[in-house]
This record gives C-alpha cells, structure tokens and sequence, in this order.
C-alpha cells in the first residue's frame, strides 16, 4: 500500500502507475550536467536488483558522449531481472515524472527506494548537504485505462515545455524521454514503449499526438 495525500492505494504487479516527485521546499534537484546524467543513469539501470560499480565512469562518458557505456550483457541482467518497466519520463529542474508498471510485487517500492537513496546520497555528499533532498515520499497516482495512459504521457513528454528555452523543441530535450518516442530509442528494450507506440500506426502518428493532445492532469498529478 502506499499513501497519496489522504488516501491510500495499492500498487499491484501488471498496473501502471505515474511517479512523480520535487525538490524539498521546490529547490532545483539537479545543478549541473552531471547530476542530470546521474539521475537520468539511475532511472534506466536500476530497474533491477543488478549493482553498477563506479557510476560516476558512466556519467563522465554520457557527459562527453551522449551515451552510456553499459555492455549488452549488462542489458540483459536488467531485463531478466527487471522488478518495473520504465515506459516515459521526462526530468525537469526540480522534479521529476515517470510512467511505470509494477512488474513483480513490490517493484516499484525498490526502483524508487534505489533511485531516489542513490541520487540523495550523491548530491548531498557533492554539495555538502544533509537532510532530504525530496519533498517527502514520492507520489503515486494509479492509471486507471487507457485514454489516461496516452494523456499522461503526452503531459509527460510536454513537460519541459514549461522551460522557455525548451518550449516547442521539447522533442530534442534530452532529460525525457519524448525523443526516444518519436526519433531512435537511446534505451532498447530498457524504455517499454510497446502499450504506447503500439496503439499508433507510426512514431508520426504518436507525434502528432503529443502534439494536439489537451494532456489533461489533475491537480494532484502535478508537481
């Protein structure tokens, strides 16, 4: 079970939820290239139990090359062991938002505790800070059906627009994942886009989409 302001969900394994969360007192969460890289790291790899020696390596070469140096073999570990399918997200300076379904009981409990203890423990330790980085346990909202699915994701993706040096190129920001949707996947099988893509005749026609979609949110979704 897992509380959302007054009320009380579950998460159950083959349901889809939306994850989201900010900066405690709204302070910016991510202060340069490398934490972006360091978040964007932790979401795409722990979505298993497989353990990463020396992330900051990787964040170094996603910084330099726009990619990850994580080998095939590696790839495979998560997705055989994989507690969550990673389906959207989108980083924004001080908060995050991600679409994910609970692939084994208490999945989505892990991912999240490895993620966000991962990330609190870097930047505090980076920038010589204590206490908590989030405001408070992150949100889960239960995605009811399908039409809910499609919106939110098209509220996801079109997120950075809200940044006005992002606005109408939200398809190039590289903290989400709409590139991935409508250009290469960066992520192979680690990013399932399957429920989505799969409901459109093509990666145009998912575009268009985003691009007319009302991406209606309640409140409560937002940060």
């Amino acid at each position: 079970m897992y509380a959302i302001g007054m009320r009380t969900i579950s998460i159950a394994p083959g349901e889809y939820y939306h994850i989201f969360n900010r900066g405690n007192n709204k302070q910016l969460i991510f202060l340069n290239k490398r934490d972006w890289a360091r978040f964007l790291f932790l979401i795409i790899y722990l979505q298993s139990p497989a353990v990463f020696q020396n992330i900051s390596r990787q964040v170094s070469n996603f910084v330099k090359n726009r990619a990850f140096n994580i080998s095939e073999d590696n790839k495979e570990e998560i997705m055989q062991e994989k507690y969550v399918e990673l389906v959207n997200f989108a980083m924004m300076p001080n908060h995050f938002h991600l679409t994910v379904r609970e692939f084994k009981e208490g999945g989505i409990a892990q991912y999240m505790q490895r993620v966000l203890c991962a990330y609190t423990k870097y930047f505090n330790a980076k920038y010589q800070k204590s206490g908590h980085l989030f405001q408070g346990p992150y949100k889960a909202v239960h995605i009811e059906d399908n039409e809910q699915l499609l919106h939110l994701s098209a509220y996801i993706h079109r997120n950075p627009r809200e940044l006005s040096e992002w606005k109408n190129k939200e398809h190039i920001y590289p903290w989400s994942s709409y590139q991935d949707y409508v250009n290469e996947n960066r992520w192979g099988k680690l990013l399932t886009q399957d429920i989505l893509l799969g409901q459109f005749a093509d990666k145009k026609e998912y575009e268009n989409f985003l691009k007319s979609s009302p991406a209606k949110i309640l409140k409560e979704y937002k940060c």
